[in-house]
């Protein structure tokens, strides 16, 4: 096979890969990278023959063929609409679909079905974004560009775990920093492992962002750090938002005071961004998951307005997209509140779309936002509902609520590459091409346009997203509005309808790309809007430096923002949500490669000591979290990392990979009143300890949840030959295993499979093992509490190998084939390289800097995640004088 270029499908870094001869690696060329991959993106090659695939369409749990799926799917919308109107029908999308498949859908939608019920996952992690852009700018425009991270002096990043979430930008800023110096604050309530790096970290009260930036344009004034000039020229609504930025924060110890920072770290920050005319302020989930996101969004833009610092080499607000093409959904009307090409539902623009759409059907007014939506599922507004590629099921706030509505809703379609939480719940499963199998456009964080270009064929019947749209539309009687028979035609009128009628009203514009051929669509290089025919090369990587700003005056809003009036309750915890390093999403690609799940093989919750100390929790046990929606129950991790009042939970595990873990089940449905974005951060949770009687691990051959009752906890992760499950339970061993018949179904062995044991009844230690012929096909080890557990990696050795009797021997008294394994914690994802191999590296070898440590072991040398912890061990174990900056 010749070389592919295309792109990642996970964060909105964008980064560009190269496929060739089998081989995934970063593309070297490509502006959003350079050849750097993160550890998602550099084990993308072992998602690639993932198990399970939806490989045909399924109506009722039966297979059918396609004509027979979409005949039906189109009756049933069609019959809903004719019956009940076009707003009982809906479309829930995602981030992942490519710039095309979201064309297409939102064209069936809101200009043929007539309803403005299409939303977005990205309704989740970005909405607050889009809402403060249009506020601020008139237009949802990201003014900067990634060159800014080596252009800075100083770089703001607030809510923002860069290292981990965005962990090639980081890498960038880091050798930024080395290169000039560059100053880093990091503004988040969680001592992150991007903190490892900043020279200042202000752990701040969550939801005080906008009294904090309102201190700080309240301190730029009274410190004469204002550009009076670019104001009267380029920006309107300045003196009442710094009336109200004073009235809300009159002083610096109004701010302190505020956001429970030391005033003299307060101060520190204010002066560094007042004193630095080169300043970049990244922001990301912990400014938009919130109750004033949009708020949170103008407080920072406010800011930049009032200096002039936009547009400009290095200075800025930038906006660190979640999703591989949230800001292609955003181009194309993916959200409920926007149509299409950054128009929205004012009357002129709606009779534009329809102009351009040939149909007098098209939506008038804006449709349900995510929350929304699923709420008019269960009042039964919404009859029909098409979720694609997102699992809401999981993701989305109060879950059981949105199970429970999906179970009740009359005709419910999924499509996707995986069976998900939410696909159990369809009455019609399709089964969809993944990133490696489709053709289409993504636009990052940047505005850059990229090809992901399919480099292998798609199992069974799998089909892209947009063709099962457009299908649908032609079978509702629709044929010359959705003819297209390539992503080069979606795209090509994508780019025509960006320039319909504009006249650079609108700065998304991509007017050059409109006329372009097959063979150019096909070798398409990275593109950063705008392209309009009349400046074929765009505007540059910035915008605004001379204004310009796309409102009717052309001036941009300062808006004045108040921020949240937060009293809680002191008995209970607030539960902050967010990412890990290794894991993506609902984990149904990187939740299946067992080396992405050595870094954190299980959900826990991270609290502060005084807060686990009155509940009396202790480091590793069990907590039960509970909200007025739901119950989670998971291991605790305690440390100063968290702020005393505060608890942290990971958004990625799910019904299949573990008992009680869903974050989604336990999240307020509480949300911005203008972007419509859930507060995913902000739950408050009670928390209690868990008094085990016992634990144990069970290693299968086989998936699936363990049989062993309801009053136990499990966490599951692969391994090489197999599942391995971490367990714990509450109740009395004997309640748990007490026949041969259960031990089996646990162990997933047939009756005539050869089950041994070894127990200690007076200890409660007990030891089962299943095997086929002489290979071992499952074990199950359980102790009572406080007694120890051989490392699960023992057990591990043997799983899927045919043994010799005395390798059986060897298994029930837990010793390895060789005598000696050892549990090792992985460190660096992207080689493999555990913290015990670092440590003994660092000692044996005196390595005194990171550097050292990745000539040695090639660790941190690919995404740089794991540097910050590089640099930890490096602090634990080495002698003398460190270098851990490098």
């Amino acid at each position: 096979m010749s070389d592919v270029r295309t792109t990642c499908p996970y964060c909105g870094v964008g980064c560009g890969l190269m496929v060739s001869g089998g081989a995934l690696k970063g593309d070297i060329a490509h502006p959003a990278n350079y050849g750097r991959l993160c550890s998602k993106g550099a084990a993308l090659k072992d998602t690639l023959s993932l198990p399970d695939r939806l490989l045909v369409p399924t109506i009722g749990g039966r297979e059918a063929a396609w004509d027979e799926a979409l005949d039906l799917i189109a009756t049933r919308f069609a019959e809903t609409v004719r019956t009940h109107g076009p707003d009982a029908v809906a479309f829930y999308v995602s981030g992942q679909f490519l710039t095309e498949d979201y064309y297409i859908a939102n064209k069936l939608m809101k200009g043929f079905i007539g309803s403005g019920n299409i939303d977005t996952n990205s309704r989740l992690c970005m909405a607050s974004s889009v809402a403060g852009h249009i506020r601020a700018f008139g237009e949802d425009v990201v003014p900067g560009c990634y060159e800014d991270l080596e252009e800075a002096d100083l770089v703001v990043l607030v809510g923002s775990n860069m290292a981990w979430c965005h962990p090639v930008l980081y890498q960038r800023l880091i050798v930024a920093r080395e290169r000039r110096g560059t100053r880093v604050v990091v503004i988040d309530p969680r001592r992150t492992a991007t903190c490892e790096t900043a020279d200042l970290h202000l752990q701040i009260a969550a939801g005080s962002d906008v009294s904090l930036f309102n201190g700080l344009l309240v301190h730029l004034a009274e410190n004469h750090a204002i550009d009076e000039a670019w104001i009267a020229s380029h920006v309107t609504g300045f003196g009442e938002t710094l009336k109200t930025a004073g009235m809300s924060v009159p002083s610096i110890d109004a701010a302190a005071a505020i956001t429970q920072l030391a005033r003299e770290d307060l101060l520190r920050f204010y002066e560094m961004f007042a004193g630095t005319e080169r300043v970049l302020t990244l922001y990301s989930q912990g400014v938009n998951q919130s109750a004033a996101g949009t708020d949170n969004v103008n407080a920072i833009i406010n800011c930049h307005l009032a200096t002039g610092r936009i547009g400009r080499a290095g200075m800025g607000p930038l906006s660190l997209t979640g999703q591989p093409n949230a800001m292609g959904g955003r181009e194309v009307g993916g959200l409920a509140n926007q149509l299409a090409a950054h128009m929205g539902f004012a009357p002129e623009d709606v009779a534009r779309v329809g102009r351009f759409w040939k149909t007098a059907n098209i939506a008038s007014r804006p449709g349900r936002k995510a929350v929304d939506m699923f709420d008019a599922v269960a009042r039964g507004e919404i009859k029909a509902i098409w979720i694609a590629a997102t699992n809401p099921a999981v993701s989305m706030p109060r879950a059981n609520h949105v199970r429970e509505a999906l179970k009740a809703c009359p005709f419910v379609v999924v499509s996707d590459a995986w069976p998900t939480d939410t696909s159990a719940l369809a009455h019609v499963v399709l089964p969809a091409a993944g990133w490696a199998e489709k053709d289409g456009t993504v636009t990052n964080t940047e505005r850059r346009i990229s090809r992901q270009r399919a480099f292998r064929p798609a199992p069974g019947a799998a089909r892209p997203d947009w063709w099962m749209f457009a299908e649908v539309g032609r079978r509702m009687g629709w044929e010359d509005a959705f003819a297209h028979r390539t992503p080069a035609d979606i795209f090509r009128e994508h780019a025509a309808l960006s320039a319909f009628e504009n006249d650079g009203r609108r700065l998304l514009d991509i007017g050059a790309l409109a006329d372009i051929d097959d063979e150019t669509y096909d070798a398409l290089p990275p593109l950063q809007w705008p392209l309009s025919k009349r400046e074929i090369s765009g505007t540059g990587p910035r915008l605004f430096a001379r204004g310009g700003f796309p409102t009717p005056d052309g001036r941009a809003r300062m808006v004045p923002v108040k921020g949240l009036d937060e009293r809680r309750s002191q008995s209970l915890l607030r539960l902050n949500t967010g990412r890990l390093r290794d894991q993506w999403h609902t984990m149904t690609r990187t939740g299946r490669v067992p080396h992405l799940m050595t870094h954190a093989a299980a959900p826990k919750l991270a609290m502060h000591p005084r807060d686990a100390g009155l509940r009396r929790i202790a480091e590793n046990t069990l907590a039960r979290l509970k909200s007025e929606h739901g119950v989670a129950i998971l291991r605790v991790s305690v440390t100063e990392e968290q702020r005393p009042g505060d608890a942290f939970m990971p958004m990625h595990w799910t019904d299949q990979f573990s008992s009680a873990g869903v974050i989604g089940k336990l999240v307020m449905d509480r949300t911005d009143p203008v972007s419509g974005q859930p507060d995913l951060k902000a739950t408050d949770v009670q928390v209690t300890a868990i008094e085990t009687q016992w634990t144990g691990f069970l290693l299968r051959r086989q998936d699936g949840t363990p049989s062993l009752g309801e009053q136990i906890y499990w966490s599951k992760v692969p391994v090489a030959s197999g599942f391995a499950f971490e367990l714990a339970g509450w109740t009395a061993l004997a309640s748990v295993i007490h026949s041969e018949d259960i031990l089996r179904q646990v162990l997933r062995i047939p009756r005539d499979a050869e089950l041994v044991s070894y127990s200690d009844p007076r200890k409660s230690v007990f030891r089962y093992a299943g095997f086929a012929g002489d290979r071992l096909e499952a074990c199950l080890f359980l102790a009572p509490e406080g007694v120890s557990l051989p490392p699960r990696e023992v057990a591990q050795a043997f799983l899927g190998r045919a043994m010799t009797p005395m390798e059986r021997v060897s298994l029930l008294a837990a010793l390895t084939p060789d005598g000696s394994a050892v549990s090792q914690k992985i460190i660096c994802s992207c080689f493999s390289v555990s913290a015990e191999s670092i440590a003994e590296a660092i000692r044996d070898g005196k390595l005194s800097s990171v550097a050292e440590i990745g000539a040695r072991l090639k660790a941190g040398t690919n995404c740089g995640s794991c540097i910050p912890e590089l640099k930890k061990l490096l602090q634990e174990h080495s002698e003398g004088d460190l270098m851990v900056a490098k």
